[in-house]
Parts: structure tokens; C-alpha cells; sequence
């Protein structure tokens, strides 16, 4: 029995991998989801999308039609969902994860969400004898793809050990950042840093287009000196062809940007340039781009310089 389950727990006769429940099957959660399958894990999901459910079980996984009985027999929990709401709306009450699951199971929360709620989560938790991570993840659609995440975790020293081999399966970087809560914590900054990414490369498009410039010869020869970035590597095919189908929706870049900008505020950070780009996502958001992904801030640009928008 992997040393995921509690060495307490009676021993099933079962494969070596622990047994996976995955809740929130969006964007993000389907492909991490099925690359576990890949790397051997038995995965049981619940979302409240069936075609997402039968995405997952035609990769070879279980869809369950309710969090109780994903939960029932994992040793391994991971929910996967927009925002703190939705964390505890799936964690708390009598038809929740820690109503339901079992004593020595560990919960990994990859969503993003404020740090005092996953301090809360994990103290809830303790009181039912189940353990929990932090452990929120960056490099979008994509990088849940080809299992190339950045995975930031809090939580214990000993249940980040235990997870280690899972969050292999998922991710290239992945770091323990402190204890229940640093996960988010560092999200947030993460999250900061690619708004402000995105804005400053949205706003070098329009101004080479705007001055006669080859955009894609430009992006090029950017992305290969200082100037470049993951996130121009990510985004740069988005910017030339307007392509704004979300990877990672405005709508949740802009509730991230609410979480660092309370969060900085609590410890006395000043954020001046953050602050300004969470206020123009929150204005895309405003008109109406909320459901397109995070490199439409390029159209918050197009409009403020005059320029009529695509995509």
C-alpha cells in the first residue's frame, strides 16, 4: 500500500499506486486528471459536467455521480475548482469531501484560492484525521497538457514527500513553499507577475503594429533576448492571430488578482503596478471579455489606442 493511505488504515489488496478521487474536471482537471491514468493511477472523478465525466472515463477513468462516493475509497483526493467558494462548497457539509472521506486520506487542493481559506481547510480537516496540501499549480492549459506544471505547495514536510510521486505525474517544478497557505500565497505572486507580463506584451503589440513593424519577426527576436518570458513564449501565437479561446479565463485571472491585491494589503505590500492591471482586467471584464483567456488584455489595449478589436 502506497504511504499516501494511513499506515493505521487496514491494507487492501489493490495495485501499489495510491487510489486517486479527482473533483472539478474544467479546463485544467481533465488533462491532469488523465495524466495520472497515464502514469498508472485508478482515477475516480465527479464534475457537474457530463460530458466532462465522459471524457474521463473513455481515457480509462471512473465517473462517479457524487463527491461522497468519488471520495469513499481514495487514498488521494484532488480538487481542482475556480475559487474559495467552490473549495468549501465542496469540502464542508454532510454531502462533502470531509464528511466522506476516509481517515488518513490526504486532500490536495490544486485550485487557487485565498490563503486563510486553505489554512481553514486544512485545519477543518485535521479534525477528521485527513491531511491536505496547498498546492496550486501555474503554466495553463498547456502546461496541464504536457504535464509540465509548476506546482507550489503548502503544507507538511511529510504528506509533501508522500505526494511528491503523484505530482510528478503533473508537473516539472515542484516545490514545498512553506506550510498550509504558502502554496497560495506564492500563487498570488505568481498570478501578479503574469498579469503584468501579459499587459506589458499586450501593450508592445499595438505598439508595433501601430508603428509599421513585422509583429511576428518582433516577437521572435524579443522572446530571444531579456525581454522574453514564458509568458511571450505561451501568448505570442495568441497576439498575432487573435486567437483568445480560453486556456485561462479573464474571469479568473480577475479573481486572482483579488486575492493578491486583499492578500498584499493584509501584510502592508504595496502593489502600484498590480494594482493598475488588476483594475484593466477588471474593466475587460467589465466589457463583456470575462470568458475569453487572459491574452485578450491585448483588447483592452486595441480599444484605449483606438483600434478596433478581433478575436
Amino acid at each position: 500500500m502506497s504511504n499516501l493511505a494511513d499506515s493505521s488504515r487496514p491494507t487492501r489488496a489493490a495495485s501499489s499506486r495510491p487510489a486517486i478521487a479527482w473533483i472539478g474536471l474544467g479546463i485544467m482537471g481533465s488533462p491532469m486528471a488523465e495524466n495520472l491514468l497515464k502514469a498508472g493511477y485508478s482515477v475516480t472523478g465527479y464534475t457537474l459536467e457530463a460530458d466532462k465525466l465522459a471524457r474521463l472515463a473513455a481515457a480509462g477513468g471512473t465517473a462517479a455521480d457524487s463527491i461522497a462516493a468519488a471520495v469513499a475509497d481514495a487514498d488521494v483526493i484532488i480538487t481542482m475548482v475556480p475559487a474559495s467558494p467552490q473549495v468549501e462548497a465542496i469540502a464542508y457539509g454532510p454531502d462533502g469531501i470531509l464528511e466522506n472521506a476516509r481517515p488518513g486520506a490526504l486532500l490536495i487542493d490544486m485550485s487557487s484560492i485565498t490563503p486563510q481559506t486553505s489554512v481553514d481547510l486544512a485545519a477543518a480537516a485535521g479534525d477528521k484525521g485527513i491531511r491536505v496540501l496547498d498546492a496550486p499549480v501555474s503554466g495553463g492549459e498547456a502546461g496541464a497538457v504536457e504535464a509540465v506544471l509548476s506546482i507550489m505547495v503548502g503544507g507538511n514536510q511529510a504528506d509533501f514527500d508522500a505526494a511528491r510521486p503523484l505530482l510528478e505525474a503533473l508537473g516539472k517544478t515542484i516545490v514545498l513553499c512553506g506550510p498550509h497557505g504558502a502554496g497560495q500565497t506564492v500563487k498570488a505572486a505568481n498570478q501578479l507577475i503574469v498579469a503584468v507580463n501579459i499587459q506589458a506584451c499586450a501593450e508592445a503589440v499595438v505598439f508595433l503594429e501601430k508603428s509599421g513593424v513585422d509583429l511576428a519577426a518582433a516577437l521572435d527576436v524579443l522572446n530571444g533576448g531579456l525581454a522574453g518570458s514564458t509568458v511571450l513564449t505561451r501568448k505570442k501565437d495568441n497576439f498575432k492571430n487573435r486567437d483568445f479561446r480560453p486556456g485561462f479565463r479573464i474571469d479568473l485571472h480577475h479573481k486572482d488578482m483579488g486575492i493578491v491585491t486583499d492578500a498584499a494589503r493584509t501584510v502592508g505590500a504595496a502593489l502600484p503596478v498590480g494594482g493598475l492591471v488588476a483594475n484593466l482586467v477588471a474593466a475587460l471584464r467589465a466589457q463583456g471579455d470575462g470568458g475569453l483567456d487572459h491574452s485578450a488584455l491585448l483588447r483592452g489595449v486595441e480599444r484605449l489606442s483606438g483600434q478596433p478589436t478581433a478575436g
